[in-house]
């Protein structure tokens, strides 16, 4: 199966579970059990899997056929180039493709000269005022593929501006690009790139990112530190006649080998193999000696040889254009189609599916801990009232007191509740605090500072050592202090259960083990500009001022996902106790609703049975719905497969 119908396949399963979800969110609501913490979790749900995107990186050096590769796999449909792939130089600046249905087709493309300002790429993403934006024609390939063509341009500057750009360094001559007759340099129009268009793949959640040559990338650490790090895939290309050349063993040394604890999602392409198909050698022979450049490039890549494809892109483009099966079986691109399709998105899905489980059935405990508490209030209603049988009206009367009075002093014990609530609000706003900006700025700012120092930066490494080592302190200490208030949660949850008869059960505690994968991932990556390679680029004082922007862009992002996750949690914990608190109220004033219907009707009493067992009834009913439709959820069915093929 191609990667294309891997990913429409992905997209049936996210679409099918959407329906089911909205099944499910309106049989709640009709049931009455569309309780907030409950819309809480749907609505998790929910955006889990419609935001659910998957980067493909591709990264080469330049003329390895990158952008030729990206045409053949994903635009082949239009039947003609869509990024620009002509000969030379082609994607100058990081580009990303993909899908958001807010923004109309377009281009949108930010100028070079950002870098001389002291903002992030992740803050310039929220000034969409800044970038140069141009509006697609997705139906039209030839105005889609000149637009694009923009990605391409270049301005010459003077080897002054090159320098505060950032591509030029005296005291790196061998990375230096040519100048030109006139003594000007030459260097992308462009900073960043974002097209956004209604590809089909694009809009299931698919995002490509094509990123330039090494220079360019070495002069964008945000790149480098940021985006790659989040890439799912990372495809590098290399040509098929030439191997791993020097240049490219930089790349993969600085830039890739660095960016995970593995390299699994790693796929490394030996493209242009029809340079090597060779009238004068038989196809064995040719064969022979891609299978031989496959061996050297794993051998000194560190991979595994399944990991190392030989394909034409070139010849795949033209045989998918021209629907050439013998051509586009001997480019080999549908084997790498597959290896994207099977290792990626089996990959993810898995990881989707496995987390969206998980949602379900915090959801479904969640709904059927609501459904069991109105259950057993009815028993105890149909059990006081079985009791009134024969009596007269001093004994109902006298009930109906009772049961006010049981009112009032549940009213009056909201105070107990409110000190639960303000102790464990207090607890959850030093957590917060310890994940908070200010908080990691503080902890940032050392190193900032080293970052900053102008010259060669001699303790930049151990400030770097001292930082991350006090971030996953400060992890270790919101570990413990969400473990205090876990503790705390589960007495008061188990006193209040004693106490009232209800059924709450403190949520798990949020996993914060992943938070420190992800600052050994980020340390890991900007470690690689330290070497003593590197020594003259992180002297650069506007080199160092981007490492800085960029190491605090993506600290952030983590810390803000971690305090997403405490939140969800402390809601969760919240809105549990708000149910039983709401049901435990509307419980009293269906019993004193009874009792009032029986003082005024002589047969009010067993109306009013009939009338609650009915309810138990509906809500036996109700509970093995939820667990059908959660099911339901929950299943991996083949029919995806079929609509996948259909589609």
């Amino acid at each position: 199966m191609s990667f294309n119908q891997e990913f429409d396949q992905h997209g049936v399963w996210r679409r099918q579970f959407a329906l089911r979800l909205r099944l499910l969110s309106e049989w709640l609501t009709d049931h009455d059990l569309m309780e907030p913490g409950i819309r809480e979790r749907l609505d998790q749900l929910h955006e889990q899997v419609r935001n659910d995107k998957i980067m493909v990186a591709f990264v080469a050096e330049f003329s390895r056929g990158k952008s030729e590769l990206i045409n053949a796999v994903f635009f082949a449909g239009y039947g003609r180039r869509i990024m620009p792939a002509s000969a030379g130089r082609t994607t100058m600046c990081p580009t990303e493709l993909g899908y958001d249905a807010d923004i109309p087709p377009c281009l949108r493309l930010l100028p070079i000269e950002t870098r001389l300002q002291a903002k992030s790429l992740l803050d310039w993403r929220n000034a969409p005022e800044k970038w140069e934006r141009i509006d697609l024609d997705v139906n039209d390939p030839e105005q889609l593929a000149q637009a694009i063509q923009k990605v391409a341009e270049v301005r010459k500057v003077t080897k002054a501006e090159a320098t505060a750009l950032g591509f030029w360094n005296d005291e790196l001559p061998e990375d230096n690009p040519m100048p030109g007759p006139d003594g000007m340099i030459e260097v992308p129009k462009w900073r960043h790139a974002l097209i956004n268009m209604a590809h089909p793949l694009l809009k299931q959640g698919l995002v490509i990112l094509d990123t330039p040559g090494l220079n360019a990338i070495g002069a964008e650490p945000e790149l480098t530190v940021s985006l790659l790090p989040q890439a799912h895939a990372v495809v590098f290309i290399l040509a098929a006649d030439t191997g791993v050349t020097k240049s490219d063993l930089g790349i993969w040394r600085q830039h890739l080998s660095v960016l995970g604890e593995g390299n699994e999602s790693r796929l490394v392409v030996l493209n242009k193999i029809d340079t090597m198909w060779d009238a004068l050698s038989s196809p064995e022979q040719v064969q022979l000696q891609i299978a031989s450049q496959r061996t050297d490039a794993a051998d000194i890549l560190g991979l595994s040889p399944r990991q190392v494809l030989a394909v034409s892109a070139q010849k795949g483009l033209l045989a998918k254009v021209n629907r050439d099966k013998k051509l586009l079986k001997a480019s080999k691109l549908m084997e790498l189609e597959t290896a994207l399709g099977v290792d990626l998105l089996g990959q993810r899905r898995a990881i989707l599916r496995s987390a969206v489980a998980t949602g379900i059935q915090a959801l479904r405990l969640e709904t059927s801990r609501l459904v069991h508490t109105r259950a057993r209030d009815l028993v105890e209603q149909v059990q006081e009232l079985e009791g009134l049988r024969g009596k007269n009206d001093g004994v109902i009367k006298q009930m109906r007191l009772r049961i006010e009075q049981e009112q009032a002093e549940f009213d009056a014990s909201g105070a107990k509740i409110q000190a639960v609530r303000s102790v464990h609000l207090r607890l959850l706003k030093d957590l917060f605090a310890l994940l908070g900006h200010t908080h990691l700025k503080i902890e940032v700012a050392e190193l900032t500072k080293a970052l900053k120092q102008p010259g060669v930066k001699l303790g930049v490494r151990r400030a770097y050592g001292k930082t991350f080592e006090r971030l996953r302190e400060g992890l270790v200490q919101t570990e413990r202090l969400a473990g205090e208030i876990q503790s705390m949660l589960e007495g008061s949850f188990k006193g209040l259960n004693a106490e009232y008869g209800f059924s709450l059960q403190a949520p798990p505690q949020p996993k914060l083990a992943r938070f420190y994968r992800d600052l050994e991932l980020i340390e890991k990556s900007h470690v690689q500009y330290l070497s003593l390679g590197n020594a003259l680029r992180l002297a650069q004082p506007e080199f160092a001022e981007r490492l800085a922007r960029a190491l605090m862009s993506r600290l952030r992002v983590v810390f803000e996902t971690a305090v997403n996750e405490v939140e969800l949690w402390n809601k969760s914990a919240a809105a549990q106790l708000d149910a039983q608190l709401r049901e435990r109220r509307r419980n009293f004033g269906r019993r004193i609703e009874a009792v009032s219907r029986i003082q005024q009707a002589a047969g009010g009493l067993n109306e009013r049975i009939r009338e609650l067992q009915a309810l138990q009834a509906e809500l036996n009913l109700a509970d093995a719905k939820l667990a059908e439709l959660t099911e339901h959820l929950l299943s991996a069915k083949e029919e995806e497969t079929a609509e996948a093929t259909a589609a």
